[in-house]
């Protein structure tokens, strides 16, 4: 059996997932040429241009917590139970009030237009295809229209002052939003070597998607190559009350890896946390998100929910996830090479795999729901 009827056939046998959009039944060949997300990335760079890939794809400097999310995945292992009726399997999950058909988010993240114009339009759009839940920078500003079938939150690096977070809070309430996300580590622009040695101009992030007749600008000033740019240097735990007192919208911290912060959050009234290292793209050797997990779900005790994000690759990657604790993942990367590979067709697609995915691996390890899902299912190799 080739690898295309190999496909097929896994196609018919979770052809009941919650997440397939109609028309993938029925889509071309090269849509379904790609079997998993490592295929879609190569795909994606055949056709990105090296700038918009390395962006995409590259984390800061040596790259270590960008490897080491992918690699402590690989420390973790399921350990599974049978003799369980698995003839049905619910991977339906309930966040702030949204059901949703899998624990899968699309998470948020910068240069979409590098890859197509109007990109977040389009993601928006397989995401209301597929019914997943959209957390996006800074699309629904300008792209409303688009946001209106799709379940989304708004992430924001933070305001400097009151009245800019509040009037924030009340504008983005005010679109639909169901949830502010708040990336908290993120104070100043990441040294990130392979922008740097592409001399990546933060233009191009608007502009749209860099061509061959790209010119890149004059080599930086070597004292200023590690991009000394503030973002909100000045962000404190007085922002949850900030924005407190302007919306009743749930919010959500992202980047927290520290025990201390998770209670921190739970104490200063957070309505959520999301494990995250921004993808190994700030701070390089920090720890990979699926190592840090435990203790912040631990910190948190079970008052809020915990989220996770980083290296997410496969479905039994997001059950091992599940089994530390996290209530849901947020995968960045993954839909960005279904969109370079194939548009909002390869979003779906991608979105699609990694819950047919989980969905297997649930059934494999005989946990036919999430609530049945436990960290008896995970083990760390020692």
């Amino acid at each position: 059996m080739n690898r295309r009827s190999a496909f097929r056939s896994f196609l018919g046998m979770v052809l009941s997932s919650p997440l397939l959009p109609r028309q993938l039944a029925a889509a071309d060949d090269d849509v379904l040429g790609p079997v998993n997300v490592h295929e879609f990335e190569e795909a994606a760079k055949r056709k990105l241009h090296k700038l918009a890939y390395d962006f995409i794809a590259g984390g800061v400097e040596d790259e270590l917590t960008l490897r080491a999310n992918r690699e402590a995945l690989h420390h973790w292992y399921l350990l599974p139970r049978v003799m369980t009726d698995v003839s049905n399997v619910d991977t339906s999950v309930e966040l702030f009030g949204v059901k949703l058909p899998a624990p899968i988010l699309v998470a948020p993240t910068g240069g979409k237009n590098l890859v197509l114009p109007n990109a977040e339009a389009i993601v928006a759009r397989a995401c209301a295809k597929t019914n997943t839940l959209f957390c996006t920078g800074s699309g629904a500003e300008r792209a409303v229209e688009d946001f209106a079938t799709v379940h989304w939150w708004s992430n924001t690096t933070g305001q400097a002052t009151k009245t800019a977070a509040v009037g924030y809070a009340k504008r983005i309430e005010d679109r639909g939003a169901k949830a502010i996300t708040v990336t908290v580590d993120n104070q100043y622009q990441s040294n990130r070597d392979r922008n740097t040695r592409n001399r990546f101009d933060y233009g191009y992030m608007q502009s749209g998607v860099p061509g061959d007749d790209v010119r890149p600008p004059a080599p930086r000033n070597p004292s200023k190559a590690a991009m000394w740019q503030p973002h909100t240097p000045s962000l404190t735990w007085d922002y949850i009350d900030w924005v407190r007192g302007a919306t009743n919208l749930p919010l959500i911290l992202k980047g927290v890896l520290a025990p201390e912060d998770a209670a921190l959050a739970v104490q200063r009234g957070a309505n959520g946390i999301i494990v995250s290292n921004h993808g190994g793209r700030q701070l390089d050797g920090v720890i990979a998100t699926i190592d840090a997990l435990p203790d912040v779900v631990q910190a948190a005790g079970g008052k809020i929910p915990v989220l996770m994000d980083g290296g997410l690759r496969r479905g039994s990657d997001i059950l091992k996830a599940l089994g530390l604790g996290a209530q849901a993942v947020l995968v960045g990367r993954a839909p960005l090479w279904g969109l370079g590979a194939f548009g909002q067709a390869g979003v779906e697609r991608v979105l699609w795999l990694l819950a047919a995915e989980l969905k297997l691996a649930m059934a494999l390890a005989g946990k036919r729901d999430l609530a049945s899902i436990d960290r008896k299912l995970v083990r760390r190799r020692a």
